[in-house]
């Protein structure tokens, strides 16, 4: 014969209601049963005994309160989540915490049978107060389940927070000192002193950044690395430790899609905001739309210019400015000879083959350069200038590009 459900019901709140009273030796069974057959329990030295009896007691109390109707539940039970709350903090794996529920769950169910026994109580009703008390315990065990999952998900924020401020914090320079290096270092798994590089790419239109697969070509090195990704950047701070740097950067070049630059070497976290900032002198100096890793020491004289864009335009103006206002056609081809000329070492005849002209033809043109700018061509200082009017004059066109 099927029991009536409100009969069920009535034994299911008398039974638990007649267990409550022995909540101390109930929650001594469980924490010999933690130990005895949940014994991964001895692995976490971070909960004290008496945090783990508070626990187990309010657990078990729970469970009678809601079986005996004293409170509604077990969905959204405020005690099932403050104990899964604290577990993930205290990192109880979440299979553990299960366990260690359903043989909360086994002790009840057995003190109410014991309890049923005692009572005489209609063997019928039993089968609706077991429906009744898994129920309960699988609502808990949900709760409990969602509660330490959305910790764990808080905890990974907040560690995800305190290392993208702890990145900042050395591309600032704070690493200068030394007590700050040292924490952090240990904080983000790096040597705090040491040969480091900084890698800057650009964000791509389509929002992704210029440098893929990255971490994975250094892993494969075992080379220490940290990212962090800024407003239209990827930054990189790189720990060279025992390695070759070129090392480092010819497995970071193939993988460059658009813009990546690298700093020069610096000693120890403590110059990390230095090379930050040499990387993206060196970025500046490459074309949008270009896909290259370059250093900032193939790069020193653009670098100059690109920290003094004011004066590059004026040495730009003041060096080439008239060849600049030709026509296009005659522009181009007096900029290309010069061009040839100075990467030649100034030799017209080498120019020439380069050129797929004569000789002459190149003398001429270099006298058109000179009657227009007004001032000779060779000699060191001329050289110099030129050769930087040019570079002056590649950037700008490029970066507008």
């Amino acid at each position: 014969m099927v029991a009536d459900p409100a009969d069920s019901a009535a034994v299911t709140h008398a039974l638990a209601r007649a267990r409550l009273e022995d909540l101390p030796a109930l929650t001594e069974r469980l924490m010999a049963a933690i130990f005895t057959d949940n014994p991964e329990w001895t692995d976490y030295s971070p909960v004290p005994r008496e945090d783990l009896w508070d626990g187990c007691r309010r657990y078990l109390e729970r469970i009678l309160q809601i079986l005996s109707g004293a409170v509604g539940g077990p969905d959204g039970d405020d005690v099932a989540a403050a104990i899964g709350r604290r577990r993930a903090e205290q990192g109880v794996p979440l299979e553990v915490m299960l366990r260690t529920f359903r043989l909360g769950g086994r002790i009840i169910w057995e003190e109410l049978v014991d309890q049923a026994h005692q009572e005489h109580a209609d063997p019928d009703s039993m089968l609706g107060v077991a429906t009744s008390m898994w129920t309960v315990i699988d609502g808990l065990s949900s709760t409990l389940s969602t509660s330490y999952r959305n910790t764990e998900l808080e905890q990974v924020r907040r560690d995800d927070q305190r290392r993208h401020a702890l990145v900042e914090d050395l591309l600032a320079g704070r690493a200068r000192d030394i007590a700050f290096a040292q924490r952090t270092a240990k904080e983000l798994d790096l040597p705090p002193g040491g040969d480091y590089l900084a890698v800057v790419a650009e964000m791509q239109p389509d929002g992704a950044f210029a440098l893929r697969g990255h971490q994975d070509a250094l892993h494969a090195l075992h080379v220490r690395s940290v990212w962090q990704v800024r407003a239209d950047t990827l930054v990189g701070l790189v720990a060279l430790e025992q390695h070759d740097k070129n090392l480092v950067l010819d497995a970071l070049r193939p993988l460059a899609r658009a813009r990546v630059a690298a700093s020069p070497v610096v000693r120890g976290l403590a110059e990390a905001g230095l090379a930050h900032q040499l990387a993206l002198t060196a970025l500046g100096t490459s074309s949008h739309g270009v896909a290259e890793l370059v250093t900032l020491e193939e790069r020193y004289p653009e670098a100059l210019l690109v920290q003094s864009p004011d004066l590059a335009q004026r040495l730009l103006e003041s060096r080439l400015g008239p060849v600049l206002a030709l026509p296009v056609r005659e522009r181009d081809m007096l900029l290309d000879t010069l061009t040839a000329w100075l990467e030649e070492n100034c030799s017209t005849a080498n120019a020439a083959v380069r050129l797929h002209c004569h000789r002459n033809t190149v003398l001429n043109r270099l006298h058109r350069i000179t009657s227009l700018i007004g001032q000779p061509l060779w000699g060191r200082s001329a050289y110099v200038s030129l050769s930087l009017a040019l570079s002056a004059l590649r950037l700008r066109d490029g970066l507008r590009g």
